[in-house]
């Protein structure tokens, strides 16, 4: 299985990559992963905002050239992406938003439908309800198979796995792919 694993928080080692790190190695003592999890923070990529030139819609693909080119084809070669978001003002942070908006370039031809995801959102307290439903929404539009979501609630820094909830979720996530 491939996997494209999309962290769209800014913090290094924070909440939402503890969560999507530990999606994949579940994957990977599964034997399902098969050293083929390509994993992306977009904090540290360049991913401009979509123009709404709607120049893709001529050419098939985005015509901005910048970090969005490789993951969209990482994305199209992909069997799996897990995409998650930290909690900002109760839905995603600007990074899962500018990503989001750039895969309008990959809608007009429907190139994620199909695809399975796992969405996940981390938070401190509250608003994980929204950010799933901005992420679930990103999904369906892509007609995509949404196999798990998971949310992840810790006020400490890449703590979110010591929460027993979130440990079951990841495991649940895993099963549900798998079976």
């Amino acid at each position: 299985m491939k996997i494209v694993s999309v962290c769209a928080s800014p913090r290094k080692n924070g909440n939402t990559e503890a969560i999507i790190r530990s999606i994949g190695d579940e994957l990977k003592k599964a034997g399902e992963s098969g050293g083929k999890n390509r994993y992306y923070s977009l904090g540290s990529m360049k991913i401009s905002p979509c123009r709404a030139c709607l120049k893709c819609v001529k050419k098939g693909s985005c015509v901005l050239s910048d970090d969005f080119e490789k993951l969209s084809a990482r994305m199209l070669r992909s069997d799996l992406i897990i995409l998650g978001s930290p909690v900002y003002f109760s839905d995603v942070s600007a990074q899962a938003k500018a990503f989001i908006d750039r895969t309008f370039s990959l809608w007009h031809r429907k190139a994620l439908q199909g695809k399975k995801v796992i969405l996940v959102a981390a938070c401190a307290e509250s608003g994980s309800g929204h950010t799933i439903d901005t992420l679930r929404h990103w999904a369906r539009e892509h007609e995509m198979e949404v196999v798990a979501t998971i949310t992840g609630e810790s006020e400490e820094k890449g703590k979110v796995m010591r929460n027993e909830n979130t440990r079951g979720a990841v495991s649940d996530a895993v099963r549900d792919l798998l079976s």
